[in-house]
């Protein structure tokens, strides 16, 4: 069985969907085997008879199954074998209906119009030098146009059918994408920060083993408080939950200056905000505190959220050293969040790291009307 599968393969290597459709007409094949059994041929009239059908179906399904050069090679084999048949039965007229029905299978109608064409020029000789009936031959004539054409038809469908499975596997594609890019920027935000404070905290209480142990067990107590919370976070994170929004973030981020020992100046004012809005902000605002104490050896932050008619604005400023380096995955993160909901962030680096982030409060207001 399995070697049958094989050899069927073969012949027949077809893996669309549509692959059964061209079989379903073959059946009606049978009649150039048995003509030549009623017309009592001989021998080698019958084989050459049967030999060649055998070919013509061949050809059949290579024209469906295979790509160009080798499915218009079999067509226009298929269209020239016709003729050879109707020297022997007249009634093999009708295979250029199958030759027709697989050059009609192609979106390009000047190419399909072409081919059929040759079909129907092939039959109007014969039907002049045979002298068959009209009814016969119109009848063929008929159905080579239509069969021709409607499979034209189908397979514009069918083209259009795989361009919009390709497009749809596409978006799939970039959402998968995009979503893992959101988990990434996710985790790098929530857990950079937290490993930050713990670090921080951790050296702290290295330093103070010897000199004040009471502080040293504080702080290794808050290493552990930090890290249960870091945990409930990534939970809450995993399962979709946004957090405590932006005025826990502005205490922890207080917390977390004062932990690495930099002046904290904070004014927060009381900003309409969706949901989203609160937790790009909030995540921005974490971001920037985890970069003021791993990189900008600064001595004062000063933290501002403000908002200007229909513009929320949050800055964050440090007196360190500033870089006028490129993007890290932190920013890059930060700013394709703020753009996604329509704001901006600008970065300045002179005397220490300035960002400043806009956000247009309309589709704020229309969210919490909702």
């Amino acid at each position: 069985m399995v070697g049958l599968q094989k050899i069927w393969k073969k012949i027949y290597p077809s893996e669309d969907r549509h692959r059964w459709m061209p079989l379903i007409w073959l059946p009606f094949m049978v009649w150039v085997f048995v003509d030549p059994l009623w017309e009592h041929y001989g021998p080698l009239g019958w084989v050459a008879n049967t030999f060649g059908g055998i070919v013509f179906i061949l050809l059949y399904l290579q024209a469906f199954s295979r790509r160009d050069p080798y499915k218009l090679l079999s067509i226009l084999a298929m269209t020239a074998m016709a003729p050879v048949f109707v020297q022997v039965n007249a009634g093999n007229v009708a295979l250029l209906i199958y030759a027709a029905a697989a050059g009609g299978f192609h979106p390009n109608l000047r190419r399909v119009s072409l081919l059929i064409g040759l079909d129907v020029g092939i039959l109007g000789f014969y039907a002049y030098r045979l002298q068959l009936p009209v009814t016969f031959w119109g009848s063929m004539l008929l159905l080579i146009i239509l069969v021709g054409f409607a499979n034209h038809y189908g397979a514009l469908k069918h083209c259009a059918g795989e361009k919009l499975r390709v497009a749809n596997e596409e978006i799939e594609h970039l959402a998968k994408v995009a979503e893992r890019e959101r988990i990434a920027r996710d985790l790098h935000d929530l857990l950079g920060h937290t490993l930050s404070l713990i670090t921080l905290k951790a050296e702290l209480a290295r330093k103070l083993v010897d000199r004040d142990p009471q502080r040293a067990k504080q702080e290794m107590q808050d290493v552990e408080q930090t890290s249960r919370a870091a945990l409930a976070e990534v939970r809450e994170t995993i399962s979709g939950y946004r957090g405590q929004g932006l005025a826990a973030e502005l205490i922890r981020a207080r917390k977390t200056l004062e932990t690495a020992g930099v002046m904290v100046e904070c004014e927060a004012s009381e900003v309409p905000l969706s949901p989203a809005q609160e937790t790009v902000l909030a995540l921005a605002l974490r971001e920037a505190v985890t970069n003021v104490v791993r990189h900008a050896q600064a001595q004062r932050c000063s933290v501002r959220l403000s908002r200007d008619q229909e513009v929320c604005t949050l800055e964050i400023a440090d007196n360190g050293r500033g870089a006028d380096t490129p993007e890290g995955n932190g920013l890059r993160g930060m700013r394709e969040r703020l753009e996604a909901i329509g704001g901006s962030l600008q970065r300045r680096s002179e005397a220490g790291t300035r960002l400043v982030i806009h956000l247009p409060l309309a589709s704020a207001a229309s969210a919490l009307r909702n």
